[in-house]
């Protein structure tokens, strides 16, 4: 699969000068739309000169703004497939099961070839302050991975809380969310309305944004601090979440760590009341 342009930012961001981040930070808060728009009216939403807009597409590999374009216009197609228009058929040599392993496993490898340590550190940080709450929400196929990581994150920490049920019930929760408090979000291509306006409304009461979502970008980017961004393409008529599932268990496994006598302590006293 090819490199994401969001990915090749990712690669090259801590390399980039302050211009040409101002110029990715606008491309991902804005993905992908504004990198449609002319070199003019990109640089002037960014901030920095044409010039600029022109060196930091150089930098992601492209020969010319034409190019980064067309790129950019084939992330868009590509997030906006429905099931119906993606591939089900498997390759000649060899069978779909096979074939949709390889896959999976090849998104997995892709995913984190473009996370960086420093990237999972910072959100393990954000995740460890005892004085935030952690809230997780996910869409209509990624919310078993919020649930999932929830039901972990719970036992290592407390002031954890799943966000289910229908978007009017996440909204009411809402005042009980401080500045300090992390939402943690799921959502994939097709992506979901009630969590974009969800997220919105989280962001304009200073609640940090940690999305996991796909090489496409959900729109969630624009408001979020931490962006991760897992590869979900199969051959098949729906996308896979492994990718989204394994980024879940890396930042559970590093938080517990993190919080390593804490979480001991939580967990003996857990399974004395268990066994109580």
């Amino acid at each position: 699969m090819a490199t994401s342009i969001a990915e090749l930012i990712a690669d090259r961001m801590d390399a980039m000068p302050t211009g040409e981040k101002r110029a990715a930070q606008t491309l991902i808060a804005n993905y992908p739309l504004i990198g449609l728009k002319t070199v003019a009216d990109f640089s002037h939403q960014a901030g920095v000169s044409s010039p600029t807009i022109l060196r930091f597409i150089a930098r992601l590999g492209f020969h010319n703004y034409a190019e980064f374009q067309s790129a950019l216009q084939d992330e868009l197609a590509a997030q906006l497939q429905s099931p119906l228009t993606r591939t089900t058929q498997p390759s000649p040599a060899r069978g779909r099961t096979a074939q949709t392993v390889d896959a999976t496993l090849e998104n997995i490898r892709g995913t984190f070839q473009h996370v960086s340590d420093r990237q999972i550190r910072d959100i393990v940080a954000l995740l460890s302050n005892r004085r935030c709450g952690i809230h997780l929400v996910g869409g209509r196929f990624t919310d078993p991975i919020a649930r999932y990581m929830a039901a972990h994150l719970t036992i290592v920490r407390p002031n954890v809380s799943h966000l289910a049920g229908q978007e009017s019930n996440w909204r009411d929760r809402l005042i009980d969310m401080g500045k300090r408090d992390v939402l943690v979000v799921f959502d994939i291509r097709r992506y979901q309305d009630s969590l974009l306006r969800f997220a919105e409304m989280a962001a304009k009461r200073g609640i940090h944004i940690v999305l996991v979502t796909d090489q496409w970008l959900s729109p969630i980017a624009r408001f979020s601090r931490h962006v991760i961004a897992g590869r979900t393409a199969v051959p098949s008529a729906w996308d896979s979440s492994a990718a989204l599932f394994v980024i879940a268990e890396i930042l559970i496994g590093e938080l517990t760590r993190a919080l390593e006598t804490e979480s001991r302590g939580r967990i003996r006293e857990m399974e004395a009341l268990r066994g109580g």
